[in-house]
């Protein structure tokens, strides 16, 4: 499980900095959306066989960056279904990787909302 604070991700470096902190990403890492999605996809160094990304005060998360908000969420959903597909991985079993959102009451609707956005297909 990696906990991460909306607060410190109100920007896309306070978004890498944090995941890369969470999930103790390699040296490596290149501080972009896609480097995030490769690490995400990977994550060898951090065997598991269920992923589980908490983030709370989630209603910051990007608040003042609408589009990188729809990128992070999007990155998300793609690392999410990319482990849930059961081809390649041992066993042939998927992985669920899960992002849980903590924000206050009022944050709610908005939060689901810009999620709903970015993963209808």
């Amino acid at each position: 499980m990696a906990r991460m604070d909306g607060e410190k991700m109100l920007t896309s470096d306070g978004v890498f900095e944090e995941f890369w902190e969470g999930f103790r990403f390699p040296d490596y890492f290149g501080w972009n959306w896609n480097a995030l999605l490769d690490c995400l996809r990977d994550l060898h160094w951090r065997p598991a066989d269920r992923y589980l990304t908490v983030i709370s005060n989630s209603g910051r998360l990007l608040s003042g960056a609408p589009d990188e908000r729809e990128i992070f969420f999007k990155t998300l959903h793609r690392v999410a279904m990319e482990w849930a597909n059961p081809h390649g991985k041992p066993g042939g079993k998927g992985v669920p990787f899960n992002l849980l959102l903590f924000c206050d009451s009022e944050e709610v609707e908005g939060l689901r909302g810009d999620v709903e956005r970015c993963i209808t297909v």
